[in-house]
This record gives structure tokens, sequence and C-alpha cells, in this order.
């Protein structure tokens, strides 16, 4: 039995796969985890508006793998100074999607 997503509205406007997907984030730890063979995880920025079930449909199909898994994280822009005034970086979304252990995906 196919696990669906729940039937109340989701907040936002309807998203595109390439829409949801904005980056891949190369960074050590995301490297290290991809590269495990038991963790077999990458890490993406995503667009602030979309779920969980978004972001497994878009992976699975911009990157042809099996998602077994994603967990989402909101992160908070950090206080930046421009010349004289105080600024502040927009918050987005980061999500950490795994894959099936067959599955691999290659950025470069």
């Amino acid at each position: 039995m196919a696990t669906q997503p729940p039937a109340k509205p989701t907040r936002g406007p309807d998203l595109e796969p390439h829409q949801v997907v904005l980056s891949p984030l190369v960074t050590e730890k995301g490297t290290h985890q991809s590269t495990h063979p038991q963790q077999n995880c990458y890490s993406f920025q995503v667009n602030l508006w979309a779920n969980k079930y978004q972001i497994k449909h878009a992976v699975e199909e911009l990157f042809n793998v099996r998602v077994e898994k994603v967990r989402t994280q909101m992160r908070v822009g950090k206080h930046r100074r421009f010349r004289f005034k105080q600024g502040r970086l927009s918050n987005w979304k980061k999500a950490i999607v795994k894959l099936h252990p067959g599955d691999k995906i290659e950025f470069f």
C-alpha cells in the first residue's frame, strides 16, 4: 500500500519540481553524508512553501532516484552589516533527502 499525501490543502502556490529544489548544498558534512554507505543522504536548498511530499516528488522526478525519507529545517537568516547599516539575510529552508541504498546522485 503506497502512502498518499494528506487531503488537506497546502499553503502557497502549486510548485513545479524545478521550483521546489533550488540548489544542492555542497558542504563538507553533506559530502560525507552522501558518500557514507549507510547514510546515503543529500542536502538541498528548497522553496519555503514546499512540504515533504513535494520535495520527495521533485527529487524523484529531477534526479530519477527513489527517496526513502525527507527531513526539513528552517534556517534563520544571519544578521550582517552592510557599510554603516545593520541588515539581515533572508530565512531559507534546507531539506536532507535519504535515498534508497541502490540509488546515487552525481553532482560533478
